[in-house]
């Protein structure tokens, strides 16, 4: 899974098609994601003291990581991201439309290293 808390992504399937938005919540046992502003739902909600008004509260749902696409910092486009490794063995994840560098994902490994 590629996409992190706090990167932009866009929706290409379901009501909120063309959408883009934040990622929240990523849960990676699911294959789910929450993304600020997309997939809203009712909660109805009983009068209490915390929440004295009661009445309906629209919040988020999890959305498949199947419908969402990461968007590119560099060419704030929808894209596929890949992976390729560094020098020194580290993970690094980058845009398969402009081939810009997306970010780390693991830390330097000795197995993944050049040998020089």
């Amino acid at each position: 899974m590629h996409i992190k808390i706090n990167d932009t992504v866009q929706v290409i399937t379901g009501d909120d098609q063309g959408a883009r938005g934040k990622v929240l919540s990523v849960n990676r046992a699911a294959g789910k994601l929450t993304v600020e502003g997309v997939n809203r739902a009712y909660k109805h909600v009983r009068r209490s003291q915390k929440n004295p008004q009661g009445g309906r509260l629209s919040k988020e749902m999890p959305v498949p990581l199947s419908n969402v696409l990461y968007v590119c910092k560099a060419c704030n486009k929808a894209t596929r991201t890949g992976v390729r490794y560094d020098d020194d063995g580290s993970k690094h994840r980058y845009c398969k439309r402009c081939g810009a560098d997306n970010g780390q994902i693991a830390p330097a490994k000795a197995r993944y290293a050049k040998k020089s």
